[in-house]
C-alpha cells in the first residue's frame, strides 16, 4: 500500500468505508413503506416440460424480461438493495453534503418496488401468449407469492407441454421468377423440417427472404408481401404480432395423442397489391457522386462543376479525390441489376477510405425509362488534417510514478489520393522515491514514428480483391531511445512495409513481407560487471542485434450486433528474422571475396529466430450489468543458426498489471526458478523463450459517480501461467520447460479490482495474491494458501501486489 500516492490511498479508504456502510444499512429498506405494503424482493421462473435443459434456461431468460414480467424487483448489489437504501438517504433521510452528492446521482437511486398482485396476473397472461407464439400451445402458467417480514417473493410456475415441430414446407408463389430466387437460396432457409416451431424463426425467415429478393434486383419488393399459413388452413396467421394464433388453438387438439406434434408451413409471396403484373426487376442507369457535399448542401446547386467519367458523373465544388480513384472506389456500375448487397458494399467501401465523415447512397426512379434507377452518392468530407496531444500518468511495481506525453499529427488525404501520412512523437519518465531520499529519476525515453498508408495494394501488378477487403498498404519508420539510469541505454530503429486487409466481416490479415529493426545497447560499467556478466543468458540478451525478416498475423473477431451476448477474439502471429538478411550477408561475402559482409559493416550480429504467438479471448455478457472475460495465451520463440538466444526485445516476460497480477512485473519465472539475489531486488528482469498464460475475470458495475459521468466497476479474477526456457540454463536451475513438470511450474494468483470508467478511458486498480507458487517448497505442487498471513503487515507488503494501469488487461 505504501507504493500508492496518498490521494489514491484516501480514495480507497472512502470506498471501503462506503461499502461497509451500505452493506450494514441496506437492510432497512422496508422502514418507509405504508402499513399494508410489502417490498417486492425477488422473482423466479420455474420451467418444466418436455424440452432440453438448455432450452429451459433460454426460456427462463426470455420470460424474465421486462416486457413479459411486468413488475421487476429492485436490483441487488453486494447481496443488498443498495440503490433503494441510497434513495431513502436522499429523499427520506435528506442527506446532502459533498460526500453524499458523489454517490446520490439519479442513476444510483431506485425507489422501493411495492408488490402488486394485479401485475403478477398480467405477467401470467403475457407469458402464456408468448409461449403460444413459440409453439407451446398447451403451456400452462401460474404463480405463487410468499410474504415474510414485509418482503414478498414470487415464483412463476411454467409447464411448456410439448412443442410443435415443423414437418413440411411448401411455397405458394405465383411469380415464377421470385419462386426461382427463393428456391435457389432455400439451403439458407431458417425454416427446416424437424425444427421446433417459433414465431421468431418465421419472422427471421421473412427478413431473410426480403433481403434475398431485393438483392436479386426487385427494388420495390416489401416484407408485407410474405405471409405464412400452417397445416391445411391456408390462412395468414401472423398479422397479429402479439398473439397470431389466438382463436386457433383448438385446431391442434387432434395432435395431442401423437408422439410428436407436427405442423406444415406454407410460405406465400403475393404479387404487388397495386398491380396485376409480377414484381419488376430494376437496373442502375446513371451514377452521380458528390465528393464534397455539405450536410445542408443542394444537389441541384448551379455552381457545382461536373466531370462525366466512364462510369460515374462527379459533381463538386473542389476536388476531394482523384476521379480515377473515386470511380474505382464506387462499386456500382451502369446497367447492373439493383442489389441490396452491392448497396451495402459500396457504402462500406467509401467509409473505409477514411476521408468522408458521412456517406449517403440514394436511389431515384427515372421518369423517362421504365424500371431504371439513378444512384446518388452524397459524401461529406472530414477534416484533412488532425493534431492531437495525449498525457498519461501510470504506476507500476518497479516505479512509483510514470508520466508520458504523445503528440500526434495526421493528414488523411495527401494530394487527393486518400493516402494518409501520420507522425507521432512521444516522451516519458519513471520516478521512484526511496525511503532515504526524495524523488529520483529511474528511466527516461523518447521516440517517434512516421507512417504512410495507401488504400490499396501497392504492388507492381494488379490483384483482385473482395469488395469488403478494405486493403491498406503501410510503410512505417520509427526510432526510440530508452535510458535506465545507471544501468543501460537502448536505441532502437525500426522500419516495416506491408499490407492489411479484411478477408471477410470477421477475418483480418496483417502481412509484413519486410521488417527491419536495429537494437543498439550501451551498458553502464558497474551494471555490466555486477549483473550482466554474471549471467551468460542475460549477457547474450543485451548484445546489439539486427532483426530483419517478415511477419504474418491473422485476426478473427465477431464482436458486433449479432453477438451481443458473447463474442470471441483470436489472433495468431508468426515472425521470422534472419532469412533474407543472411542472404544479403552471403551475397556481400561473395562479392568481396569473404573480406566483408553485413555484420562486419554494421558491427552488429544478425538475429536468427522464429517466434509464434496465439491469443484467444472469449467474452460473455451476464445479465445487464456484468460479464465474464477469459483469455488463453501461448508464445514460443526459437533461435536458430548461430543465434543462441532471442533478442532482448523479443523475449517473453510474466507478471505485472497485464499478466499474472499476483507477481510484480518481470519477477515470475522462468519455470520454478526464483532469483532472490540483491541484484534481482534492484533489477527484476526475468525473461524466457516460452510463455503460457490463462486468465478469467468477472466484471460488474457498482455505482455511478459524479452525477453519472463516471461508472465505478468491480472485478474478481484468476490468473495462471509462467515463462520457460526451451534449453537448460545452468545459471537458473528449474527454468527449462518439461511437460511432466507443467502443473508444478504453473503459477496461480487471484484478487479483486476497481475500475473508474470515464467512457473515453478507464483507470484500473487491481490487487493480487498468490495461490500457487512454483518455487515454494512447502508442499509438492507449490500451493501457497496455507502460508497466507493477512494479519502480518510485512507478509502483506511482500505478497499482496497492487497494480495501477490504464484500460482493461485484455
Amino acid at each position: 500500500m505504501q507504493l500508492l500516492p496518498n490521494s489514491i490511498t484516501l480514495l480507497l479508504k472512502y470506498l471501503l468505508l462506503l461499502a461497509v456502510v451500505l452493506t450494514l444499512g441496506a437492510c432497512s429498506n422496508t422502514r418507509y413503506l405504508q402499513k399494508d405494503q410489502t417490498l417486492y424482493t425477488s422473482s423466479k421462473v420455474a420451467v418444466t416440460g418436455e424440452i432440453l435443459n438448455s432450452e429451459k434456461q433460454d426460456l427462463r431468460s426470455s420470460l424474465s424480461s421486462k416486457s413479459l414480467m411486468t413488475q421487476q424487483p429492485n436490483k441487488k448489489l453486494l447481496n443488498s438493495r443498495i440503490k433503494v437504501w441510497l434513495y431513502n438517504q436522499k429523499y427520506n433521510e435528506e442527506k446532502s453534503n459533498w460526500f453524499w452528492n458523489i454517490f446520490l446521482s439519479k442513476r444510483n437511486l431506485e425507489e422501493a418496488v411495492v408488490y402488486d398482485s394485479t401485475k403478477s396476473k398480467e405477467s401470467v397472461d403475457r407469458m402464456t401468449s408468448y409461449l403460444r407464439n413459440q409453439g407451446f400451445f398447451y403451456a400452462t402458467v401460474g404463480y405463487t407469492a410468499k410474504t415474510k417480514r414485509r418482503k414478498t417473493s414470487v415464483t412463476y410456475n411454467v409447464n411448456t407441454g410439448r412443442n410443435f415441430v415443423i414437418d413440411k414446407i411448401t411455397y405458394d408463389i405465383p411469380d415464377t421468377a421470385i419462386l426461382n430466387v427463393v428456391k435457389n437460396n432455400e439451403k439458407l432457409s431458417l425454416i427446416k423440417k424437424g425444427v421446433a416451431f417459433k414465431s421468431a424463426t418465421l419472422s427471421g425467415e421473412r427478413e431473410r427472404l426480403t433481403r434475398v429478393i431485393k438483392d436479386a434486383g426487385y427494388y420495390k419488393f416489401t416484407r408485407d408481401a410474405i405471409e405464412y399459413s400452417v397445416d391445411t388452413l391456408n390462412k395468414a396467421l401472423f398479422r397479429n404480432s402479439l398473439n397470431p394464433f389466438e382463436g386457433f388453438v383448438n385446431i391442434f387438439n387432434e395432435n395431442k395423442g401423437r408422439e410428436k406434434l407436427t405442423m406444415d408451413v406454407e410460405v406465400r409471396i403475393k404479387n404487388p397489391e397495386d398491380s396485376t403484373s409480377n414484381w419488376q426487376l430494376y437496373h442502375i442507369s446513371k451514377i452521380y457522386a458528390y465528393p464534397d457535399f455539405s450536410l445542408n448542401g443542394n444537389p441541384n446547386d448551379s455552381s457545382l462543376k461536373q466531370d462525366a467519367r466512364k462510369y460515374i458523373t462527379i459533381r463538386f465544388h473542389q476536388e476531394m479525390l482523384k476521379p480515377k480513384i473515386l470511380s474505382k472506389s464506387i462499386l456500382l456500375r451502369p446497367g447492373e441489376t439493383y442489389s441490396l448487397q452491392q448497396y451495402n458494399n459500396t457504402v462500406n467501401k467509401l467509409y473505409d477510405i477514411g476521408i468522408w465523415q458521412f456517406v449517403t447512397l440514394q436511389y431515384k426512379e427515372r421518369k423517362d425509362t421504365a424500371n431504371a434507377l439513378d444512384a446518388y452518392l452524397f459524401l461529406t468530407p472530414r477534416r484533412k488534417q488532425e493534431l492531437g496531444l495525449s498525457f498519461e500518468v501510470s504506476n507500476s511495481s518497479d516505479y512509483l510514478l510514470g508520466s508520458g506525453i504523445t503528440l500526434n499529427y495526421r493528414h488523411i488525404n495527401l494530394n487527393n489520393t486518400a493516402a494518409q501520412f501520420g507522425m507521432a512523437l512521444n516522451t516519458g519518465i519513471e520516478l521512484i522515491r526511496p525511503q532515504s531520499s526524495g524523488w529520483e529519476l529511474q528511466s527516461k525515453q523518447f521516440g517517434g514514428e512516421v507512417s504512410l498508408t495507401w488504400p490499396r495494394f501497392a504492388l507492381p501488378f494488379n490483384i483482385r480483391q473482395s469488395s469488403r477487403s478494405n486493403v491498406k498498404t503501410r510503410l512505417t519508420l520509427g526510432a526510440n531511445y530508452l535510458s535506465r539510469i545507471d544501468k543501460f541505454d537502448i536505441t532502437s530503429i525500426n522500419m516495416s512495409y506491408g499490407y492489411d486487409w479484411n478477408e471477410s466481416l470477421y477475418k483480418r490479415w496483417i502481412v509484413r513481407p519486410f521488417t527491419l529493426n536495429y537494437v543498439g545497447v550501451i551498458l553502464n560499467q558497474e551494471f555490466r560487471d555486477s549483473v550482466v556478466n554474471t549471467n551468460p543468458y542475460l549477457k547474450r540478451s543485451f548484445e546489439p542485434a539486427l532483426i530483419g525478416g517478415e511477419s504474418v498475423s491473422y485476426i478473427y473477431s465477431n464482436q458486433d450486433l449479432l453477438h451481443q451476448r458473447h463474442y470471441s477474439y483470436f489472433r495468431i502471429n508468426m515472425e521470422e528474422s534472419g532469412l533474407w538478411l543472411n542472404g544479403i550477408n552471403s551475397l556481400l561475402n561473395t562479392i568481396s571475396g569473404n573480406k566483408t559482409n553485413l555484420e562486419t559493416l554494421t558491427k552488429v550480429n544478425i538475429s536468427n529466430f522464429v517466434k509464434i504467438e496465439a491469443d484467444y479471448r472469449h467474452f460473455w455478457k451476464v445479465g445487464l450489468h456484468s460479464g465474464l472475460a477469459t483469455r488463453v495465451y501461448a508464445g514460443l520463440g526459437i533461435p536458430y543458426s548461430y543465434s543462441q538466444v532471442l533478442p532482448y526485445v523479443r523475449q517473453f516476460t510474466s507478471g505485472g498489471p497485464n499478466s499474472i497480477r499476483a507477481w510484480r512485473l518481470r519477477t515470475l519465472g522462468p519455470g520454478s526458478f526464483k532469483d532472490s539475489s540483491a541484484t534481482a531486488q534492484a533489477f527484476p528482469d526475468q525473461t524466457g523463450d516460452m510463455k503460457l498464460e490463462g486468465n478469467v475475470e468477472y466484471r460488474f458495475d457498482l455505482l455511478r459517480m459524479f452525477g453519472g459521468s463516471v461508472n465505478l466497476k468491480g472485478a474478481t479474477f484468476l490468473d495462471m501461467g509462467n515463462i520457460w526456457m526451451i534449453k537448460k540454463d545452468p545459471s537458473r536451475p528449474g527454468s527449462e520447460f518439461q511437460f511432466n513438470q507443467l502443473y508444478h511450474d504453473l503459477a496461480m494468483g487471484t484478487g479483486a479490482g476497481l475500475r473508474l470508467d470515464f467512457s473515453f478511458f478507464l483507470i484500473r486498480l487491481d490487487w493480487g495474491i498468490p495461490l500457487k507458487v512454483p518455487y515454494f517448497t512447502g508442499n509438492k505442487n507449490g500451493w501457497y494458501v496455507s502460508e497466507w498471513d493477512l494479519k502480518d503487515a510485512h507478509w502483506r507488503r511482500n505478497n499482496i501486489i497492487w497494480n495501477i494501469a490504464i484500460g482493461y488487461p485484455f
